[in-house]
């Protein structure tokens, strides 16, 4: 049974009462107690921002810039927490250059998340030379039904 108020949410079982929390109204809030959460979730409430932003300066400055860009993503930073820490364990597996590279191309792309980073890191597109000057050195071919920009002033 739910019993709810202005200020507070009981829940009982039976006669019992098993749960109360404050009730809050701000959208996405947490009322959630750290002695409520499994143990495998409390480890997590000493994370914190300045933790995972020192973390990824360690390993360059495009992963600590993609690092607050997840953080900002959410309405609360405790969301992407997970994705935070995937991402920089990802430093293990290959080492901090490509990290930093794949964090690189992810901004360009305005991806912010676990999944670019590791579809980056998985097709080697880390690897590959940034391809801003690409567009530059790329010409038309001479053709008569190519008319160009002056055609249409």
């Amino acid at each position: 049974m739910l019993i709810y108020s202005k200020t507070a949410i009981e829940v009982y079982y039976g006669q019992r009462r098993i749960a109360f929390h404050e009730r809050i109204y701000s959208k996405y809030g947490y009322t959630t107690l750290k002695e409520h959460m499994p143990s495998s979730y409390q480890y997590m409430t000493e994370w914190n921002p300045d933790r995972f932003i020192s973390w990824a300066q360690g390993i360059g400055e495009n992963t600590e810039e993609y690092i607050i860009k997840v953080l900002e993503k959410k309405q609360h930073p405790e969301q992407s927490y997970k994705s935070c820490a995937g991402i920089l364990h990802l430093a293990k597996k290959v080492g901090h250059q490509r990290l930093d590279n794949a964090c690189k191309r992810a901004l360009g792309y305005e991806r912010y998340g676990l999944m670019p980073i590791k579809s980056i890191l998985d097709k080697g597109l880390d690897n590959l030379q940034d391809d801003e000057h690409f567009f530059e050195e790329l010409k038309l071919p001479k053709h008569k039904n190519i008319r160009g920009g002056k055609y249409y002033q």
